[in-house]
């Protein structure tokens, strides 16, 4: 049995892991979509690695389109399988994905537009058609369930506390007469998020796939969210008389957010000014994590008792259209406007960041990780001209950031994920879905919790199992 790393190997996005029996058959965890990695990220997203025809079974841990993304694509290029994921990932799934496609479809066409002399063409990854195709395949199962593939493997999922639906993907495989064990933790919640309840303990597994994000930092050191958050609001919107521009993933991060500031308004400390998430994913994603109450955590249903609606509060609009939109630029009131994508790569937000980048009375408030290469990376790590749609801007607002409002764990909450485990039954630890120098430091730290064996593979590398 081999297993092969074809993303976010010493990367943090496009993860797509493909385990190979010794009969052939291939099992693919996650199929995700590459983002913010520079001029590379249209290579990276076009070939990957593998023929998609020959997977047999797609497992997906979480709907995030950097797990996600290039499903489309895989079905498009000829995998037949079945996609296993739990009710609440599909249900995500299958609003990110139509969206990612539009997305696409329209950033395409508006680059095409200004298309320069001896560029290509752009076009998008997929179709909606693709996504529909790719939503017929799916078939999901609830956590803590053991469900038979085949009478080879087994699957079980437990909550990753990562997003509403995330899982850790825990497989037994026979093979050649031998059982195996493998565990993919997708990515790995915190264990006081916001929201959510705490990723759960697993089975003890002989390999390990590890997310490795935050691998060499702390959250817990930081300053609480909502008061960080009412710092910002008052002193950009009521000193400054300016806007809050908000770059924050439509699943997750948007409602950490609004409930936070929803808590904010509970203590009547909320500032009268106007709030939009202008984000139609938003509202759909919203949706779905109230329709999946039992993922919350006990404060969360503490909440509750005295408010039923926890991502609503006074002075909050939620903008559908485009003309909406685009009125934003043209209103000159102190606001706040939190829009996707995360990492200020695409939609919406890449055009607010336009439009207020250049006024100092404006703050561009970072509130998770970005990619290095990502636009978002290039604000935080302090650079004063930045490229937006081909063109040369000037950071004149205030860039801030959050960096506590992370929906991945720190490397305490990572040791405290495989501290279940005993380290003398698992023969490999692999690091994934990390920067390289991050993921040396993290090695150190789970060879310090005797763990034996951690290896850190590269793009594209193969491991017997």
């Amino acid at each position: 049995m081999k297993i092969a790393f074809h993303g976010a190997a010493r990367a943090v996005t496009g993860s797509k892991h493909l385990i190979t029996l010794s009969n052939g058959t291939q099992i693919l965890l996650d199929c995700g979509m590459f983002q913010g990695m520079g001029e590379i990220t249209d290579k990276l997203n076009g070939r990957f690695g593998f023929h998609p025809s020959s997977v047999n079974y797609m497992i997906l841990s979480h709907a995030h389109i950097d797990h996600c993304g290039l499903l489309p694509r895989l079905v498009a290029e000829g995998f037949t399988g079945t996609i296993y994921s739990t009710p609440a990932t599909m249900d995500l799934a299958r609003i990110l994905l139509l969206d990612s496609a539009k997305i696409q479809m329209q950033d395409a066409e508006y680059s095409n537009r200004t298309l320069r002399e001896g560029e290509d063409i752009e076009e998008a990854l997929y179709t909606e058609d693709d996504v529909i195709k790719t939503l017929s395949q799916f078939k999901i199962i609830d956590y803590n369930e053991d469900y038979e593939i085949d009478n080879r493997i087994t699957l079980r999922f437990t909550d990753a506390g990562h997003v509403v639906g995330s899982a850790a993907v825990h497989l037994t495989i026979l093979d050649e007469g031998k059982e195996t064990k493998i565990t993919f933790s997708g990515d790995v919640g915190r264990y006081s998020d916001l929201l959510l309840k705490s990723p759960q303990t697993f089975p003890q597994a002989d390999y390990i796939l590890l997310e490795s994000t935050y691998g060499d930092s702390l959250h817990k050191d930081l300053e609480p969210i909502q008061d960080r958050l009412l710092e910002i609001i008052n002193h950009t919107c009521m000193v400054k008389k300016g806007k809050v521009i908000i770059p924050a993933f439509s699943v997750g991060r948007t409602q950490e957010l609004l409930y936070a500031l929803n808590g904010l308004e509970l203590k009547a400390k909320l500032p009268d000014i106007a709030f939009y998430v202008d984000s139609p994913l938003s509202i759909q994603a919203t949706q779905v994590l109230k329709n999946h109450p039992e993922v919350y955590n006990n404060g969360v249903k503490e909440t509750l008792k005295v408010d039923d609606d926890i991502f609503a509060f006074k002075g909050l609009k939620f903008i559908q259209s485009i003309e909406e939109s685009k009125s934003l630029n043209n209103d000159t009131r102190p606001c706040v406007i939190i829009s996707a994508s995360g990492m200020a790569e695409g939609g919406r937000i890449k055009h607010h960041i336009r439009n207020n980048i250049s006024n100092q009375k404006n703050t561009i408030l970072m509130v998770g990780y970005c990619d290095p290469n990502s636009l978002g990376g290039r604000l935080l790590a302090g650079d004063r001209s930045v490229q937006i749609f081909k063109d040369d801007y000037t950071v004149v607002a205030d860039v801030e950031s959050i960096r506590s409002m992370s929906a991945h764990g720190d490397y305490e909450d990572l040791l405290h994920f495989i501290s279940c485990q005993d380290p003398e039954q698992v023969k490999q630890v692999f690091l994934v879905h990390g920067e390289y120098d991050v993921q040396q430091k993290f090695a150190q730290r789970i060879i310090d919790k005797g763990f034996k064996h951690v290896a850190i593979p590269e793009y594209h590398q193969e491991y017997e199992l």
